[in-house]
């Protein structure tokens, strides 16, 4: 069906830096039949997989604590509380996941979910997020946790009350999209 609908006349790389952004000019058929030509960019840093930790018995999460720059442009403060997350990399999303949380929160998880997966700017970024879910407790830290250093990483681990990283959407301090779809999934089929 969808090569029914589009045809791709030129694609022009824009940038090939941090990651790839291509200007791609086709022909779309809209639902009336007649064809429309449009140009979009569009910017592909690849695939990535996010989690959620959480504890049952005690109702909490573990969250996570970094700096992103281009919420910083935006008039934010920068900081981001947000569910641990990564790129895949040429991995799997479980076995990237697995490596992220270790990587970010120094807990080491075996047993992770696929809940969901999802396009999160589909209008501009190819990337699909594959979103998981795991419990933790005391026994699964492993390490320090902070990401790493060589990567521009500098993450402060949070261990928060499930009702208080709820109300922290509410009032702002969870912006994160990725974060806030995963703890509304938590209270809806979780905790």
């Amino acid at each position: 069906m969808p090569e029914d609908r589009v045809r791709i006349h030129q694609v022009e790389t824009l940038s090939d830096d941090w990651f790839l952004l291509k200007k791609t000019t086709f022909d779309y058929r809209r639902s009336d039949g007649s064809w429309q030509r449009q140009t979009r960019e569009t910017y592909d840093r690849g695939n990535g997989a996010t989690i959620l930790l959480y504890n049952r018995a005690q109702r909490t999460v573990l969250l996570v604590r970094q700096f992103r720059f281009p919420t910083y442009g935006n008039g934010h403060d920068g900081f981001l509380i947000e569910t641990a997350a990564g790129l895949l990399d040429q991995a799997s999303p479980e076995e990237r996941i697995k490596a992220e949380v270790e990587e970010e929160t120094g807990y080491r998880v075996s047993d992770v979910r696929k809940v969901f997966e999802a396009f999160m700017s589909p209008g501009s970024v190819t990337e699909r997020l594959y979103f998981f879910v795991a419990e933790y407790d005391a026994a699964s830290r492993a390490g320090q946790g902070g990401g790493i250093a060589e990567e521009g990483e500098d993450i402060e681990v949070l261990e928060l009350p499930f009702e208080r990283a709820l109300q922290m959407i509410a009032s702002g301090e969870i912006a994160d999209g990725k974060t806030i779809m995963l703890l509304q999934y938590a209270a809806l089929h979780l905790l």
